[in-house]
């Protein structure tokens, strides 16, 4: 290899590795801007993922050592996936509450007019496909709860532009895109004291108080229940 040639792969190395470190430290100074601006702020946010399912890992470990968990969500497979099996299982300790809010699958409700927004960019979602989602994942839940006492399901019939998971320790907090399924929309991980894990908390108990039970929400004769 002739010197002309060793410098032009060496130029290159450098180039690559400058590149790769140059983004390693603006992911880490863009997570300390966050944190910074959080502090003085007094919003609490620790983190920013640009799209909610690069959150999963994070969210795991978060539900693991949780002591109780709510979740608000707008068609809940996260609900069945990795990042709760622990938590349906009983893998992790024993929890105090598990409450779930999933949309009333009813026809006429939000969830429909919802479902009509997502099919104008996802071509591959039936009509009533959405519906029959949240009713498998409300049974799922559903199930679940006939093995662990401290879990509950509701219904809320409203427009959500959010999703909210809440522990203890930590709120997840994805604001939906319009055109964009929430896994690929950003998320906010917000920690107490804040003032958007104060805001998650009072948005989730609203919710909630005005929801129907599973039992008693007309939604139930759809659910099979």
């Amino acid at each position: 290899m002739n010197d002309f040639t060793l410098g032009v792969v060496s130029s290159m190395a450098a180039t690559a590795l400058t590149v790769a470190v140059g983004w390693v430290l603006s992911a880490r100074a863009r997570d300390w801007a966050v944190a910074v601006l959080s502090h003085y702020s007094g919003l609490g946010v620790r983190k920013l993922y640009r799209q909610q399912r690069r959150a999963a890992d994070e969210l795991a470990t978060d539900l693991a050592r949780a002591r109780w968990v709510c979740v608000l969500t707008g068609r809940g497979n996260e609900l069945t996936r990795d990042a709760f099996a622990p938590i349906w299982s009983g893998a992790v300790r024993p929890l105090d509450a598990v409450k779930v809010l999933l949309p009333d699958p009813r026809p006429g409700s939000w969830l429909v007019r919802r479902e009509e927004s997502l099919r104008r960019f996802d071509r591959g979602l039936r009509p009533g496909m959405l519906l029959e989602q949240v009713r498998n994942n409300a049974e799922y839940v559903r199930e679940a709860a006939q093995h662990m006492d401290v879990v509950e399901l509701r219904f809320y019939d409203m427009p959500n532009l959010y999703r909210i998971i809440l522990t203890d320790e930590v709120a997840y907090i994805t604001l939906y895109d319009e055109t964009e399924h929430g896994r690929n929309s950003p998320c906010l991980v917000a920690r107490p004291p804040g003032l958007l894990y104060g805001l998650a908390l009072r948005i989730f108990t609203g919710a909630w108080e005005s929801s129907g039970s599973a039992r008693t929400s007309p939604a139930n004769s759809d659910l099979g229940g």
